[in-house]
Order: C-alpha cells, then structure tokens, then sequence
C-alpha cells in the first residue's frame, strides 16, 4: 500500500514515548471472555500449530524464536514482509514478522524485543525458561507490507524495525539494485547485523546512534530517483521523520512503511473522536445478527461477542489484523493511514478495532 504524506512535528525518531500501564492477565481474561460470549459464530480462518524449536539471542534484549511443524510437515508459503499472529502460552495475542528464508518450508522464524513498558507479550517469550518445545497457535502467514517489483529499493529499519527488511533484502527480485540504512540505540542491540552485511556487504550502511548518530535521511533521499521504492519499518518516530523527507527531497518515489506503535497524531485524533461518538446499529451479514454499539463501545468489542477467532490485535489501527469487508453504510475511518483517502471514500472497507459508522448503520461481511 502507497501511504499519503502527512505533515508532522519534528521529533527524534528514537524518542519513543512510554506506554501506558497494562495489564497482560486482564486483557487475555478480557478476550477469553468475549469469546466465550458468543452466541453465533461465523467461518474462522484455519490456524497453525506450531512447536517452538529453538530460541536464540540475537541482540541484547532481542531473541529469534524458530518454529516447525510438530509432525515435520512443510509450512505454509510466505514472501517478505509476511508476519505471524502469534497466541502466547498465557492467551495474549501478538504479530511478530517473519525473517527467515521463504524458501526454507520448513521453519519459521519470528524476532521479539523484550519491552518492558509493553503489553506483557514480549516478556512473556522472554522469561518462559521452556519455551522450546511448546506448542503455539498462529495464523497462517499474512501480509500487509508487500516488497513491490521495482528497479530500485533504498530500504530503512530502525531498532526492531529490521525484522521484515531482513527477509525483503534477502528476497530482492534479481537485477535490482538496492542499499540499506539501519539505525539502533547501540551496535549491541541492532539484530541481525552479521547476516545482513553478508546478504548486501557494503550495500549495508549501519548507524549505531551512540557512535554515529541518526540516520542521514537527506543524503539517502537526495540520492535516489523517481524508479527507486523507499520501504521503511521502526519507530514511530523514524516513521514520520522518513516521510517528511521523502516529501521535500524525493516526492515522485513511493514510499511504504509499517508500523509497530500507532502514531502519537493518530492516537490523540482518535481520543478527540470518541468525544463525540453516538450509538450505532450494526449488522454481521455471514453470521446473521443485528445489534446495537454503544457510545462507549468498539466496533470491535461487538464483534467479537457473536464471532469466536475473529482476527485482531494491535487494537490500535496500525497492524491491519481486523481488515473488514463493508457491505452498506458510511464509516468513520480512525485507522493510522492503513486506508488512502481514495480508499477510505469508498466506504467498502474499515479496521473494525478503531473505526465506527458515520451513518446510523453498517453492515460488515462478517
């Protein structure tokens, strides 16, 4: 997906503002519940089960997390940019990116940053000292940032950002010509370095901040022309700071991100919405129930009380799990720039987890 540019404050992108105060035991009691609620149920997607076959570290604070079939089958197809939604042994729900080779079927392999202001998840993995050897829930492989055929790629990562970009360079269309740029706190947290210097030697450009600073983003950006797609994956920060310049100093390239926190512009204009939020009906056509949302309540907290496994999880509109069909009515997109302007005027699509209805009904294909 091309996103549009948006004007944002400057900020360095390694300034990532501390989450709010979780609670990881009452958010899986929480989802446990609403499914156990459900009073219909609609067709699933079919999930993976997976064994944990190794855990390595590959950074400080970063583990690589390796995953087989349990009877030694192959495994589902994936290209770069792919991730997993993973169901922790507590019952959290999270997507981590694979960056493993898709041509090996037979192992998959995710990276996790421990993160201590989190929603619990990442410590999770971290702290199970018998994690090899579990059993796992996934969803089949999704994908939400596509490496898009072009003659030229200036990929950008910063922190645990490089996890997708390690597969996209490895998975280059051949006769391509492409750099990198990849940006941590320290060396000794940046993962996959080793491997990524052996994939695109001095194709690489590695920028710890506290030896070298943050990225030059002007001089990459200057450098390249209208045939060169820009993919970026990090911070939120990184985020805003990359298309800024894509806008002054490249503006015919296309540029693609993904994000792992929602925008702090994006969740403030969500929190100003709900200010005003009304009453809705909604209708799940598949499942055959019509009710009423609350004021004070999500489109998808409706949902997932008649549909059991329907697919969500950051909650926060940036990871694109809760994708939805529109059958009828007008939407009140809050999502953090997933939908184009000419895609969210076309009122046939929504992320149910932060959009709503503008008019006094919606009906969903679901």
């Amino acid at each position: 997906m091309v996103f549009p540019f948006k004007k944002r404050a400057k900020s360095s992108w390694l300034d990532v503002p501390a989450a709010k105060a979780y609670d990881p035991t009452a958010d899986a009691a929480r989802k446990f519940a609403a499914e156990k609620a459900a009073t219909a149920a609609a067709p699933v997607e079919p999930k993976l089960d997976l064994e944990v076959k190794a855990v390595t570290p590959v950074a400080e604070g970063v583990i690589a997390i390796t995953f087989v079939d349990p009877h030694g089958e192959e495994l589902p197809e994936w290209a770069p940019g792919a991730h997993l939604e993973i169901h922790t042994p507590a019952g959290l729900i999270r997507q981590y990116s694979l960056c493993g080779d898709p041509a090996n079927r037979m192992e998959y392999r995710v990276s996790v940053l421990r993160e201590e202001a989190g929603r619990g998840g990442s410590k999770e993995l971290h702290d199970d000292a018998r994690l090899v050897g579990k059993l796992i829930t996934a969803t089949q492989p999704r994908n939400h940032f596509e490496l898009h055929p072009s003659a030229k790629y200036l990929f950008i990562a910063g922190g645990i950002g490089v996890t997708p970009i390690r597969a996209m360079v490895a998975g280059v269309p051949e006769g391509a010509e492409w750099t990198l740029l990849y940006g941590g706190r320290t060396r000794a947290s940046m993962a996959f370095v080793d491997e990524l210097v052996e994939i695109g030697g001095d194709r690489i450009k590695i920028a710890p901040q506290d030896t070298d600073g943050l990225l030059d983003l002007r001089t990459a950006l200057e450098a390249i022309d209208a045939d060169t797609a820009v993919y970026c994956c990090g911070p939120s920060p990184l985020i805003a700071a990359v298309e800024q310049c894509v806008e002054k100093y490249a503006p015919d390239s296309k540029l693609y991100f993904e994000r792992f926190t929602a925008s702090e512009e994006n969740a403030a204009a969500r929190a100003e919405a709900a200010k005003g939020d009304q009453p809705f009906e909604l209708e799940l056509r598949r499942t055959g129930v019509t009710m009423t949302v609350g004021a004070d309540e999500r489109t998808l907290d409706a949902v997932i009380k008649h549909v059991p496994g329907f697919d969500y999880s950051c909650e926060e509109g940036h990871c694109g799990s809760c994708w939805t069909k529109v059958l009828a009515g007008e939407v009140d997109h809050r999502d953090d720039g997933l939908l184009t302007e000419a895609e969210r005027a076309t009122n046939t699509e929504m992320y149910v987890c932060v959009s709503r209805a503008k008019s006094d009904k919606l009906v969903l294909d679901v």
